[in-house]
Order: C-alpha cells, then sequence, then structure tokens
C-alpha cells in the first residue's frame, strides 16, 4: 500500500511538472510574428524588437525588394504583417490582386521629393525638360499631384488617386513626363531633368529627402493623408491582442526618436486610430 502511494505521488508530481512545462512553451515567450519590410537598415527595428521581447514578443523580418510581393506573401499566411506601405498603394494593390487584408495601425509619412542634378529648383526645368515618376498606380498619382503643386502642370479636376499622365491638362513646357519602376528612379537621375521619388527608395540611394531635394510635398496636408503609412494584417486578424502590441510598441517615444535619426528628420511619425482614418481607406 505505501509503495503503491508513494508510486502515485511520484505520478501526480511528474505530471505536474509536464503541465508546468507546457504553460511555459506555450507562454508568451513563444509568441513569434514575421514582419514583410522592404528595408532593415537603421535602430527602429532593432529597438522594436528588443522592446517586444520583453512583451514576450519574438519580431522576425523578412525583407523583400519588390512592392508587389509583401501584400501577396501576407495573403498567404507566408508572413504574419507588412510595413512597407501606405494606404492607396494597399487599396489599389488588394482590389487588383483580390486580398483580404487590411490596415491595423499608421506608421509615419514619408514625404515625396523631386530630385535633380542639373537643376535647383522646378522653375529651371526647360521647356521639354523630361521627369522621371514612379510608375506603381498610387505612387505615379502622387507624383503627378506633386508635379501639380510645383505649378509645372495641371491636372483634370477629377484627376483622383489612381490616375496616370493621361489627367494631365495643362503643361505649358511640354514636359516629357516618364513613368519608371520605383526603385529605378534614383538611377536615373543622370538622364533626366528630374526624378520624383519616393523617400524610401531615395534613402536607399543615399539621397537625403530633406537635404538632396529640390522640391518636397508637403506632409501636413489633406491631399497627402492616403500617403499615410500603415502597418497592414489579414482581416481575419485585425483584432489580434499581440498585433495590437506592436503598433503601441511602435509609437513609443524610443521608436519615434529612432525614426527620426534613421531618416534624418525625412519621416513624420503618424499616429491616428485607423477608424479615424476610414473615410480616406475607403
Amino acid at each position: 500500500m505505501k509503495k503503491s502511494f508513494l508510486l502515485s505521488i511520484v505520478a501526480i508530481l511528474f505530471i505536474s511538472v509536464l503541465a508546468a512545462c507546457g504553460k511555459e512553451s506555450s507562454g508568451k515567450g513563444d509568441k513569434v510574428v514575421t514582419i514583410g519590410v522592404t528595408g532593415t537598415d537603421g535602430q527602429m527595428w532593432d529597438i522594436i524588437k528588443e522592446k517586444a521581447k520583453k512583451e514576450g514578443i519574438t519580431i522576425k523580418l523578412k525583407e523583400f525588394s519588390d512592392y508587389t510581393i509583401p501584400n501577396q506573401a501576407l495573403a498567404d499566411g507566408e508572413i504574419d504583417l507588412n510595413a512597407f506601405q501606405h494606404i492607396a498603394f494597399l487599396n489599389q494593390f488588394k482590389k487588383e490582386h483580390k486580398l483580404d487584408i487590411t490596415p491595423i495601425g499608421t506608421t509615419q509619412i514619408a514625404p515625396m521629393g523631386m530630385f535633380s542634378d542639373k537643376y535647383k529648383s522646378p522653375e529651371e526645368i526647360p521647356n521639354g525638360g523630361e521627369i522621371a515618376i514612379p510608375n506603381d498606380p498610387s505612387n505615379q498619382a502622387r507624383a503627378l499631384l506633386l508635379l501639380q503643386s510645383t505649378g509645372l502642370i495641371k491636372l483634370k479636376s477629377d484627376f483622383g488617386l489612381f490616375g496616370d499622365p493621361s489627367g494631365i491638362v495643362e503643361n505649358p513646357k511640354k514636359l516629357k513626363i516618364t513613368p519608371v519602376v520605383a526603385q529605378q528612379t534614383p538611377r536615373v537621375l543622370k538622364d533626366v531633368a528630374a526624378s520624383v521619388i519616393n523617400n524610401g527608395v531615395a534613402g536607399q540611394a543615399g539621397l537625403n529627402i530633406t537635404k538632396d531635394s529640390i522640391y518636397l510635398e508637403d506632409p501636413n496636408s489633406d491631399t497627402v493623408k492616403p500617403y499615410i503609412n500603415i502597418i497592414a494584417a489579414r482581416t481575419k486578424d485585425k483584432d489580434n491582442k499581440t498585433y495590437k502590441k506592436i503598433i503601441e510598441i511602435y509609437h513609443s517615444e524610443e521608436v519615434e526618436e529612432a525614426i527620426k535619426k534613421d531618416t534624418k528628420g525625412g519621416s513624420i511619425v503618424v499616429n491616428i486610430p485607423i477608424k479615424d482614418l476610414e473615410d480616406v481607406i475607403k
């Protein structure tokens, strides 16, 4: 009886240890979140990963070299979140590809700029000059809106967020507007009068958006709200508490300071609840 009783106690203790191990292995230290990005330079992500680790979240970054891949990877479950695009780009992409993904948090706005190796202001660009712009629908339209704000061209009143050069109604200098792949916009600088370049692409090419551009988009304009960058998730995961914690970490003071340093002041952190941007998203 005593031997049987002792064996029972040992068995109970063994099961208890196993249960405790099971709780530990399924605890917060096991939450792994893979985020798709198009660049990992700078301190921002290191700080986010460090702060997330203290909350029991392990962040893994998967870097993509092409804007067309991270959304499909998210929809297919290859990654859990992505952080590389603005609202307008996401809306157009998921509409064209019928993807069920959605913004869950804002990150920053990266003003688009016009650069030139030959001229110091838009006004100096001569008649017949060639201007390169990104060729994806949302950034192409954004670049044309920027050109309109310089006074070089005028767009039709219903141009919208996904217009193309056919929407130009006035072009007094008869400028040649040439859409190219976004990543190519810095590389063609030597061949064109000017090039309109996304903030992130400019940074990757070693250009300082605030110091090297000859014209910069106004980040406080209402017309720029569709270009607020976001973190996206599959729609079914939009209320995931772990993902919301990552959004919260992104907007910590340390991360904001890192973004300022990483972008040399070129990007502005935006912390607007997604519900307050529903009209923009729609």
